[in-house]
């Protein structure tokens, strides 16, 4: 297909079309002569996955451009890897610290593993200074009742890379990580509504 037609089956301006072009994160087309190119099917592909990422997701491209080469470049240990990708996500945080004692209390209340490095971590203790600022229990047993939820739910996703490749598995947590995270955040919402309307309050 042309880059035209390649933008209206995206729904990508052709003029953003080329910037990613430009930019690496979209794959130059095949080319047919020296002012055309072809594209298929991998381009499409991407640039729904770029659009997903910085339209629906709304990442900077800077971080877009992470998790694209986390993706198509997957060296590393998985967990190193995952944790890249958990930086190119929202919250932003300082995480060039080496300790964040928030975090590493609950984190060991709730039996987790502590690693400074790994951003989630800065996260977890930036997250836990606003309850508390704010004024909201952040107790262990708080704490407990989301932990236990997010791991039953971590377990889910976790189960099939066991299967996997790295090539397969690099972008199953990379992109569910990326992706799934609005899904989760929207259906605790939707429960809320369910549960409230169920009794009557809604």
């Amino acid at each position: 297909m042309k880059i035209s037609q390649l933008a209206e089956r995206s729904g990508v301006p052709v003029a953003t079309v080329k910037f990613y072009i430009r930019e690496g994160m979209l794959p130059r087309g095949e080319a047919m002569s020296a002012t055309s190119a072809q594209y298929g099917d991998d381009h499409l592909s991407r640039l729904r996955l770029i659009a997903a990422l910085a339209d629906v997701r709304g990442l900077p491209l800077s971080r877009v451009r992470d998790i694209l080469a986390l993706i198509d470049s997957p060296t590393g240990e998985p967990i190193d890897i995952l944790g890249h990708a958990v930086g190119a996500l929202p919250p932003y945080v300082d995480g060039d610290r080496d300790d964040y004692p928030r975090a590493r209390a609950a984190i060991a209340e709730l039996g987790l593993t502590y690693d400074p490095g790994f951003t989630a971590v800065a996260q977890l203790d930036e997250a836990l200074r606003a309850v508390e600022g704010a004024g909201l229990d952040a107790s262990p047993a708080v704490l407990r009742r989301y932990s236990d939820a997010m791991r039953r739910v971590a377990a889910e996703e976790v189960a099939p890379v066991a299967g996997m490749t790295v090539d397969e598995a690099v972008p199953y947590a990379v992109l569910g990580t990326a992706l799934y995270e609005p899904v989760m955040l929207a259906l605790r919402r939707l429960a809320h509504h369910h549960l409230l309307v169920e009794r009557g309050e809604g």
